[in-house]
């Protein structure tokens, strides 16, 4: 491995467990037997590094799931959101200190003004978003899924996906142990007739 990619290795796991401001590189070089000078080669600055991780996620995010696409068959719509969700879970087990850092709060804070960081956030997202509604409008051709809004709905299957991810990254719930209840959610919603359009505007005042 070379020096460039053994700092930003341990860049990784200190930004994913300490949060960005709280990284210094100090401790970054004592881990990493890099002088500062080293690193300072290779990175700009702190930020660069940062920027150049998260550029690694969406990287190795996206070729994951195009890998994933090209070698995996589903016989219908309904079974690709399924397998997709899947995937998902286990690659978030695999990439953790990745989704970890993906999953704090300082990416979108610096997304705000960092229109690089912006860029790959939104690569990671939409890619997600893309496969859901690709599977869930392959389902909905083939009718194994009923919904009418497939963009909608992938929504907010990834929105709730992510959500048990998020759990499962910060240790508050075992992933594994929703699995059953989050695939028999996933089937409901996309099996609904009235999809994620069943609540109005007039309904939900209802519900405040």
């Amino acid at each position: 491995m070379s020096k460039r990619n053994a700092i930003l290795e341990v860049a990784t796991q200190l930004f994913s467990k300490n949060g960005y401001k709280e990284t210094s590189m100090a401790e970054l070089s004592l881990l990493t037997g890099a002088a500062r000078g080293t690193i300072f080669h290779h990175f700009k600055n702190k930020e660069d590094i940062f920027l150049n991780i998260l550029k690694n996620v969406q990287e190795n995010i996206l070729s994951s799931f195009q890998q994933h696409k090209e070698t995996t068959a589903y016989n219908n719509g309904m079974e690709m959101v399924e397998g997709v969700t899947v995937y998902y879970l286990n690659l978030a087990g695999v990439m953790e200190d990745q989704f970890l850092l993906l999953h704090r709060h300082y990416p979108y804070q610096m997304a705000e003004t960092n229109p690089i960081c912006r860029s790959y956030l939104e690569s990671v997202y939409n890619c997600l978003l893309d496969i859901f509604e690709e599977g869930i409008s392959i389902g909905i051709k083939d009718g194994s899924v009923k919904v009418k809004s497939a963009r909608n709905t992938a929504m907010v299957l990834f929105a709730m996906v992510d959500g048990v991810v998020r759990l499962n990254t910060y240790s508050l719930y075992h992933a594994g142990s929703l699995y059953n209840e989050l695939m028999a959610s996933c089937r409901s919603i996309l099996s609904s007739e009235h999809g994620t359009t069943s609540v109005t505007l007039n309904d939900s005042k209802e519900l405040n």
